[in-house]
């Protein structure tokens, strides 16, 4: 497990942020595949002989998926979208309930056959939640482990009926999916295990639950499995110790010791006498709980062991783990034998019918033939080996003598995913971010619409970025990673308000020629565009002048506001700013109250307030009102080249828009040259006195004069200018910034030079 910090999760970041983020994901794909790596597998057969089997799918695209099962088909039914992190482990329990745990450190529930809503989130856990287990005969009985030690038992059916009828919410407001208060606990019947076994209280006044509590385990815990009655609980991780506990107490039984490294993978037989453990010492071991000692060990793999399944009468384990390989082991006589290789270390093992399911760090996943009912029948195939009892780099004997051969080449079925990104690069327009996937492809994306505007296919990465490259300077308004398997743009304020581009950049007509677009703010009114319109139609109202009012919000905490008097206030949202409503981004972010969530934008039913979004989102949106601003400005001098005839114009420094372009500073130069004594209005302070004709310029501090917008095009008049920056020349169309970050290269105030072009 990746110790990467989480997406969406910001209340165990050690990095302060006084504002909450906005998160948007973005997806190119079908949203019936996964983008990640799949983490855990979870079927649900059918109570009925012709019904549909359902296989649950959890991913490292922080989604889960339900998939109809025929013998040669799945279809993708539903979407369970909540976790704004990896979904680790899930698992079915409870009358047709679906748990399922993430990095997020949240627990979540869904109803196994719904569209995928989210019916409560359960959060105790204080790092990334990694495992979960359940009884399968007492399915109310739901185990959780996590990084942070602890293992967390919870009765599924208390934890989803409120004890309560007041007016504060237990959890979750269900129809949003969105979590109630941080501080919140769920009305549940909860335990804690110990390592110490001392279990103390633990209250959370607000709902009046007091669970029972205790410390967890002295380090990680990676793995749980629990027997059929729920009378045994094992659990195991980086302390290297199979430890068994009573569920129903909290109380320690006992502590076995035998594996070298961590331990990832445990099993129960289904009567809880004898258990499986998978480790990263490449090792699985038999124990006899009753004699609380090893009975074997099984040398089969060449590195970790990260998943075991077995077939009913637990008399055969199916592993599979990092060195990419299945096999199928005979506990009794030790015979194993290698089922297949796959192209990527293998997560999690769900056997089905005769078949077993495949789940790996790739996003597809893989149904192989298993013979789960009559298992001797694969070794009558041949190509076993002796599995010994010393890790495999020192013992392994094959009955014939020869490195195993895979018994199948091909999965019987494959339900294909989408390539992950595993590279990116924002490119200097900070509207472009070209990507790499899994499968070689490079793709470039516009991510103020959330589409890719170009597949360029299996090319160079690094060739493609260097032809890309644009000599812009435009601020760092976004960030981005690619832990979920996708684009994950990052919003925070003040700085994501930090980058304005001219609308004639953005090819958006019917504007001034000098209107200035801020990119977060159209962005944002393009993520929100259904919300906003959903929003009216719940108010049955229009906006008025001044802006939409939020109700019931609190103040502000900035004191320093800025109204952005550059754009209507209206929730018209230009074409490069329009998102996919047939590919629609994910929005994670969180607001007041309840924790950090994840919808799809198009799902946003108007509903949502500062509860649920940052203040300072819906004040940009509803208020068109953002932070106050650094470095939107860029102070220079302008000065005539050595040797120039031309007399100096000004004395002052000179502050302009960054992204002010150099044709507006010579349309100023000429302006100046053909006025009339274009410096007797000017003290020796080099402040412009009162009588002074503004013409392109206004007022401003001493010293300091300011562009402001309405300047006219470049005219075509004598006489012709041309700037220059360290003794370059400078096209036009480069804006001040450009010219500071790309010519002049120092900290100084930005020094320009013009001259007359002669001949012309």
């Amino acid at each position: 497990m990746h110790r990467v910090g989480s997406t969406g999760n910001t209340s165990n970041s050690t990095r302060p942020r006084k504002e909450k983020r906005l998160t948007y994901v973005l997806s190119d794909a079908d949203d019936t595949k996964h983008c990640a790596g799949i983490n855990c597998l979870a079927v649900l057969e059918s109570p009925v002989p012709k019904g549909h089997d359902y296989l649950f799918t959890g991913s490292r695209d922080g989604t889960l998926k339900r998939w109809a099962l025929d013998e040669d088909a799945a279809t993708c039914s539903a979407t369970f979208e909540s976790h704004v992190d990896w979904v680790n482990d899930t698992v079915v329990a409870g009358d047709n309930t679906l748990v399922s745990c993430s990095s997020d450190t949240t627990l979540k529930t869904w109803n196994c056959l719904s569209d995928g809503m989210c019916t409560r989130t359960l959060r105790q856990h204080s790092d990334y939640v990694t495992c979960l287990a359940t009884a399968g005969k007492n399915s109310n009985l739901v185990a959780s482990g996590g990084l942070g030690g602890e293992v967390f038992i919870w009765d599924i059916e208390a934890a989803l009926t409120p004890v309560t009828k007041s007016g504060d919410a237990t959890e979750d407001d269900c129809s949003n999916g969105i979590s109630g208060s941080g501080n919140s606990m769920p009305m549940t019947s909860l335990r804690t295990i110990s390592s110490s076994n001392s279990i103390s209280m633990h209250t959370t006044p607000s709902h009046g639950y007091v669970p029972i509590a205790a410390k967890g385990h002295k380090e990680s815990v990676y793995a749980l499995t629990m027997n059929n009655s729920g009378t045994l609980l094992v659990s195991g991780g980086t302390e290297k110790v199979v430890r068994v506990w009573d569920p129903r107490t909290g109380s320690k039984t006992m502590k076995l010791r035998g594996h070298n490294d961590n331990i990832r993978a445990l099993l129960l037989d289904p009567t809880g006498r004898f258990c499986l453990s998978g480790s990263s010492d490449s090792m699985i071991r038999l124990w006899d709980l009753g004699q609380q000692r090893c009975l074997h060990s099984y040398a089969v793999h060449t590195d970790s062991v990260w998943a075991l399944a077995s077939t009913p009468s637990f008399s055969h384990v199916y592993s599979g783990g990092r060195d990419l390989s299945l096999y199928l082991t005979d506990l009794a006589t030790r015979e194993s034998l290698l089922l297949c290789t796959k192209e990527h270390p293998i997560l999690q093992l769900a056997v089905h019918d005769d078949s077993i399911w495949v789940a790996t760090t790739d996003s597809s996943i893989h149904r192989w033939p298993a013979e789960v009912r009559n298992p001797q029948k694969v070794f009558q195939r041949g190509g076993s080996f002796l599995a010994g009892n010393l890790s495999f780099s020192r013992a392994r004997v094959s009955l014939e003598g020869s490195t195993p051969v895979p018994v199948y080449k091909e999965p019987t079925f494959i339900i294909p995913g989408t390539p992950a990104i595993v590279q990116h690069e924002i490119l200097n327009n900070r509207r472009h971010v070209l990507t790499k996937d899994t499968a070689g492809s490079v793709k470039l994306w516009e991510i103020t619409r959330g589409v890719v505007v170009e597949d360029y296919g299996k090319v160079s990465f690094e060739e493609k970025k260097e032809k890309l490259f644009e000599m812009v300077s435009i601020p760092a308004w976004f960030t981005v990673d690619t832990r979920l398997g996708s684009l994950s743009i990052h919003l925070d304020t003040p700085q994501c308000f930090s980058a304005e581009l001219y609308s004639t950049d953005l090819s958006i007509g019917g504007r001034p020629e000098d209107d200035k677009v801020n990119l977060a703010r159209e962005t944002l009114k393009g993520l929100l565009a259904h919300w906003l319109a959903k929003r009216r139609q719940r108010l049955g109202s229009q906006p008025s002048a001044n802006g939409d009012v939020l109700s019931g919000v609190r103040g502000h905490a900035h004191s320093r506001i800025e109204i952005d008097g550059n754009s209507e206030n209206d929730s018209m949202v230009y074409p490069p700013f329009e998102f996919s409503n047939s590919s629609p981004p994910s929005i994670i972010t969180e607001g007041s109250q309840g924790g950090t969530w994840r919808k799809k934008i198009t799902d946003l039913d108007g509903t949502e307030d500062d509860k649920d979004f940052p203040y300072w989102c819906l004040d940009c949106v509803l208020n068109n009102r953002l932070p106050a601003r650094e470095n939107t400005k860029c102070s220079f001098y302008l000065q005539p080249c050595e040797g120039s005839a031309i007399q100096i114009l000004t004395q002052g420094k000179l502050s302009a828009p960054r992204i002010l372009r150099i044709h507006k500073v010579i349309n100023y130069v000429v302006e100046k040259i053909v006025q009339e004594k274009p410096l007797d209005g000017v003290n020796p302070e080099g402040t412009f006195a009162p009588g002074l004709p503004v013409g392109q310029l206004q007022h401003s501090a001493v010293g300091d004069v300011s562009f402001r917008s309405g300047l006219k095009p470049w005219p075509k008049v004598r006489p012709s200018i041309e700037i220059l920056c360290n003794n370059q020349v400078l096209s036009p169309d480069m804006s001040l910034a450009t010219v500071r970050a790309y010519v002049w290269k120092k900290p100084e105030d930005l020094v320009l030079n013009y001259r007359v072009i002669q001949g012309r």
